[in-house]
């Protein structure tokens, strides 16, 4: 830094500002100041909803030849991870939007095959031990999916993940290096002479609400703030609908009229155009990750408020007609794939059909406060979903959930999804032949039913058969009943793009030259790079990609302030 900058630098109000205290935030604000930087950490929503949405997540992590993946006899290696993650991501645009976006994606899958781990284990963080298979594929080797089981569930989920990096945080508010202003929402980035300085924005009313509830946003007053660097980590744009819909893909067809919400209204992705508006690239914005397999939340705590069902692979999966979705687009194998299929059947639900015994063995729901066991590092608990039964939280929706029919024969579960969908669209005798269709391949250890197959091939990795895949049995034997069927929502998830950045996290403007004095990190840089996913997600890589990012800014920006 000139000695000009550096004098600039002393009359200003920190050395770096934060926008946003998710967990990318966090973790650029412990790097800042570790480096002993005086930091502002902002956001507009109250002290309550520290640590963003990475608190209300199910803690899982992307981890390449791990420990737990040795102990359960899973070979993986950063090769493989690599070719796994360039065919989900499906890079088009390396002369452009995806030029900083391919680098990024070969950087974290290094970190995931190295310090990663070891990284949080130093801070606390531990794992269970049995290591999930998330996105199937079901392509070829070179195509989209985790070729191995690589989903690792925070010992804690999402809370445990973001509690060392918010203690870090607090004790260096303690030392008097890091100041927390909640309520302080930014609506500007500031520029002097074509160097972004720092941010001016509203300071909101102050608000009780509880974490994740929808906050007031009555103005109390005006703020401007000064740094010598601001690192953008806002979020993305999951509870903001119409910017969802205004910037659907138009290869993905009309954007559904029903959408629920995985994320808070607070995901708004207000920052993206800000940090336009001063000059910086926003890339990619067409594409984004949503699920299909969302339920609306029997008791929300957010506006359309909707829970991600994290499914084996057992349920049949029906259209809203009730045909069954082609292959591989069975449960957990490929959720953008079985996205643009359900949008170009003219709905926007679909249905699992499933017996208890699958719901018992398979259903799992995402978020922290559905899987009370694993938050709260309950052993006792989490031994007890091996022993059979649904787990309490399921067995609420299968008692409450609006999206939940539960009858003894099939003619009387049809007659409840109509009634719930509210339409007829569902014939009973036509649903009655595919199900009797595909309950005839299991009289064979052959078959040509690829759904079957791959059940088989499921169980035989240990922790799939051991708490993850039912055996495989007839869907209407009735001693594997009752009969479920669920009514599917497209839920808002995440965005894929973002703000472009380098490898050092500085937002790049739209002739490739980093515009100074601004990072990004986290969802708003689409993890890394302005889209370091591409097309797909191999899962467990969003939480990851917040760390690796905010981390890679924190050191960045540490380095460039005087």
């Amino acid at each position: 830094m000139d000695d000009r900058g550096a004098q600039r630098g002393l009359a200003m109000d920190a050395d770096v500002i934060v926008v946003g205290a998710g967990l990318a935030g966090l973790a650029a604000t412990a790097e800042l100041a570790d480096a002993g930087k005086k930091v502002l950490l902002l956001d507009q929503e109250p002290e309550t909803s520290l640590g963003g949405q990475a608190y209300w997540s199910f803690g899982g992590l992307l981890f390449v030849d791990s420990p737990e993946q040795r102990r359960m006899g899973i070979r993986d290696s950063r090769d493989l991870a690599l070719q796994d993650w360039l065919g989900s991501a499906g890079f088009d645009r390396l002369d452009d939007e995806d030029s900083w976006s391919r680098r990024w994606a070969e950087a974290y899958v290094d970190f995931a095959a190295g310090e990663k781990r070891a990284w949080l284990h130093a801070q606390g963080v531990r794992f269970f031990p049995v290591v999930g298979w998330a996105e199937r594929g079901g392509y070829l080797a070179d195509g989209h999916g985790n070729s191995v089981p690589r989903f690792h569930i925070t010992w804690g989920t999402g809370p445990g993940l973001v509690a060392p990096f918010e203690r870090r945080v607090r004790e260096a508010v303690a030392n008097g290096l890091v100041e927390l202003r909640f309520r302080h929402r930014v609506d500007e980035l500031t520029v002097t002479g074509g160097t972004v300085d720092g941010v001016a924005g509203k300071v909101l009313e102050p608000s009780d609400v509880a974490r994740g509830a929808a906050s007031s946003r009555e103005e109390t007053g005006d703020f401007a703030l000064t740094a010598q660097a601001v690192i953008v980590t806002s979020g993305g744009i999951g509870g903001n609908h119409d910017l969802v819909r205004e910037q659907w893909p138009a290869r993905m067809g009309k954007p559904p009229a029903n959408l629920i919400s995985g994320v808070p209204a607070h995901v708004d992705g207000r920052m993206l155009a800000i940090t336009e508006a001063a000059g910086g690239r926003y890339v990619n914005r067409d594409r984004m990750w949503h699920y299909t397999e969302g339920i609306r939340n029997w008791d929300p705590i957010w506006p359309l408020h909707g829970i991600r069902i994290l499914p084996g692979p057992s349920s049949l999966w029906f259209d809203a007609t009730g045909k069954r979705l082609p292959v591989p687009l069975f449960p957990g194998f490929d959720t953008l794939g079985t996205l643009e299929h359900i949008v170009a059947t003219g709905y926007d639900y679909s249905w699992f059909v499933l017996t208890q015994k699958i719901v018992e063995k398979e259903f799992a729901l995402s978020g922290q406060e559905q899987n009370p066991d694993l938050t709260g590092k309950d052993v006792k608990g989490v031994l007890g979903r091996a022993r059979g039964g649904a787990t309490a939280p399921v067995q609420a929706f299968l008692d409450k959930g609006a999206d939940f029919v539960v009858r003894d024969n099939l003619a009387d579960l049809v007659r409840g999804m109509n009634h719930v969908a509210g339409a007829d669209l569902i014939d009973a005798a036509g649903l009655e032949r595919q199900i009797v269709a595909r309950d005839r391949e299991l009289d064979n250890a052959f078959t040509k039913d690829l759904q079957v197959t791959a059940l088989r091939g499921a169980r035989n990795y240990r922790g799939d058969k051991l708490i993850r895949v039912a055996p495989p049995h007839r869907i209407l034997d009735p001693k594997a009943g009752p009969l479920i069927a669920v009514k599917l929502n497209i839920l808002t998830r995440k965005s894929l793009g973002g703000l472009q950045t380098d490898l050092d996290s500085r937002v790049l403007r739209a002739d490739g030259s980093p515009l100074p004095g601004v990072y990004a990190a986290g969802e708003v840089a689409g993890f890394g790079g302005g889209g370091v996913h591409g097309y797909r997600s191999l899962e467990g890589t969003f939480l990851g990609g917040c760390l690796f990012s905010g981390r890679t800014a924190g050191r960045a920006a540490a380095k460039a302030t005087s």
